[in-house]
């Protein structure tokens, strides 16, 4: 079985964070593993607080698993300092790890900034490894400066995007990708993949539902999975929306605000 590690913030209430990424993967019959940056305190409705973990902690979480286990694909989310994120960067270059997933986690729906300060390290350290870096419009936008609301804009931040991650300096190659998620426009959920040398434009019908807790979680985590399953980009992400859309439309609609995924439809298949 695949093996696909998450680093990220711990999410109490199950829908965002470690716990959505390792439900995730096991829907796509991968085994997932974990190492947390943050546990915080938040349910359905809001964040309240968040308690960074070392970086040796952080280390210490991390080697015995990779020294351990064959990893296939790595995600990572919520890397809230400069410290998690060089443990991170160091990480990936010292075991040449593959099929790298970036979800540049900046702040919470509800408004509660999940990153120190560390926005600068995160383009400068980590962007460069990704093989798929997946921003929404709002992190798009404070990673690179720009207005990022309409299509045209999202495609824009894209190339941007891919000029960053091509200007850091890593002992990695990486695919460099850059998928910027439109789940925020009124009408479609349209997401933009710019690779370098094409545009490719993913739409969808919007779902209506209060139930969208974790979907950029979801969405990175998919793509991680299928990566590991010897996906292409291109394809990887067509499954992971796919994927996405279904565990909206499914969701349990538990909890008193933006609730969570359905993460157990179970969609593995080698088509």
């Amino acid at each position: 079985m695949l093996t696909v590690l998450s680093i990220a913030g711990f999410d109490p209430s199950g829908g965002a964070g470690v716990l959505a990424d390792i439900k995730t993967f096991a829907a796509f019959g991968c085994y997932g593993a974990a190492a947390i940056t943050s546990i915080t305190s938040q349910d359905t409705v809001a964040v309240y607080g968040a308690y960074h973990q070392t970086p040796e902690v952080l280390r210490a979480q991390l080697g015995p698993v990779v020294a351990d286990y064959e990893i296939a694909a790595v995600k990572t989310g919520m890397l809230p300092t400069s410290a998690a994120i060089k443990v991170v960067a160091e990480l990936i270059e010292d075991h040449n790890l593959s099929n790298i997933v970036i979800d540049p986690v900046i702040r919470s729906t509800s408004g509660y900034d999940l990153i120190d300060g560390a926005a600068a390290c995160l383009s400068e350290r980590l962007l460069p490894l990704a093989d798929v870096l997946t921003p929404n419009m709002a992190e798009a936008a404070r990673l690179t400066g720009m207005e990022v609301s309409t299509l045209d804009e999202m495609r824009r931040a894209a190339r941007r995007l891919y000029e960053l991650c091509q200007a850091g300096k890593t002992r990695r190659i990486a695919r460099r990708a850059v998928l910027v998620t439109g789940g925020h426009l009124a009408d479609e959920a349209t997401d933009v993949l710019y690779d370098g040398r094409e545009t490719q434009v993913f739409r969808a019908p919007k779902i209506v539902t209060r139930n969208t807790h974790g979907t950029g979680c979801t969405l990175s985590s998919a793509i991680a999975a299928l990566l590991a399953r010897g996906c292409d980009v291109p394809e990887a992400v067509r499954r992971a929306k796919d994927y996405l859309a279904a565990a909206l439309r499914t969701a349990p609609a538990i909890g008193r605000g933006a609730g969570p995924l359905n993460h157990s439809i179970q969609v593995m298949s080698d088509e």
